[in-house]
């Protein structure tokens, strides 16, 4: 086979495992049919007790391509783990508009955020009995200003193998794109990038998924998008899930999560990635 020819590998992560059972339940499912190669945990969520992290387990033993990372989660409707965070809005994380306003204003304390994140990182070892393969970000908090530095700082000192998201696509395609949400990932991930560089902590270098979720488009025409031009290793998010009254409680993406589910576990998603010369690897 040509190197032309040669099939990239990439990323496709489902984010939110742990958010409700309705959401684990379509993530281990295609998982069991090696149509996720990479889903995140989020361990403040409540459907992460024994018995579904078990189920993860094992669904993980059998699909042994599919990586394993830890969703860390600094926004409402969630609570954190370690006493005394701050800033805090009744018990709970700041909505994501109050805590982006925040960092961008370095308003944000570094030390509670870490204190924080390695309570995570500690609870998802605890789970799994390992650190995690990966570490990305609950609505990319990750990326924020004053939220990155405490991120990197505390993926080098408590898992310093894993390799974490930034958000920014390849060539800038989120510009050509045209989707508002994609650009402030490209220009956030942009300083997120050099200083995990500096730290020496690996990164994918290319990301796709983010779109307008309230507009309920079609899932295979964004499918298609987000496959253009993605480089090797790049990274696609996905947002599969069955509703149920726990996640209608706690997020408002809903239904969109059973069109994405229905999509990669559907007939046409393989034909489309190989059409597009790409493997789940």
């Amino acid at each position: 086979m040509s190197e032309a020819a040669t099939p990239r590998r990439i990323w496709l992560c489902a984010d939110d495992y742990g958010l409700s059972p309705g959401v684990n339940r379509a993530i281990r499912d295609l998982i069991e049919r090696s149509r996720l190669n990479a889903t995140s945990v989020m361990v403040v969520g409540p459907a992460t007790g024994r018995d579904e992290i078990g189920k993860l387990r094992d669904s993980v033993a059998n699909s042994p391509r599919c990586a394993i990372g830890l969703h860390v989660t600094l926004t409402a409707p969630f609570r954190p783990l370690t006493m005394h965070f701050r800033p805090a809005d009744g018990g709970m994380f700041l909505p994501f508009a109050k805590l982006l306003r925040a960092g961008l204003l370095w308003r944000l304390d570094p030390e509670i955020i870490q204190a924080e994140l390695m309570v995570q990182l500690a609870t998802f070892g605890e789970m799994f009995g390992r650190a995690p393969d990966f570490v990305d970000g609950h609505q990319h908090a990750q990326l924020f200003p004053g939220v990155r530095e405490a991120f990197l700082a505390a993926v080098k000192a408590a898992a310093p193998g894993a390799w974490v998201r930034q958000g920014g696509r390849h060539q800038n395609l989120a510009w050509r794109l045209g989707s508002p949400k994609a650009v402030v990932l490209d220009i956030l991930s942009a300083q997120f990038r050099r200083r995990a560089a500096q730290a020496g902590i690996a990164f994918n270098p290319g990301f796709a998924g983010a779109y307008d979720f309230t507009g309920r488009p079609d899932f295979g025409d964004l499918m298609r998008q987000f496959l253009d031009g993605l480089p090797e290793g790049g990274l696609i998010m996905c947002h599969p899930g069955f509703v149920d009254d726990t996640l209608e409680s706690l997020d408002p993406l809903t239904t969109q999560r059973e069109h994405e589910h229905a999509f990669i576990g559907g007939e046409e998603f393989p034909r489309l990635l190989a059409a597009n010369k790409v493997t789940l690897g």
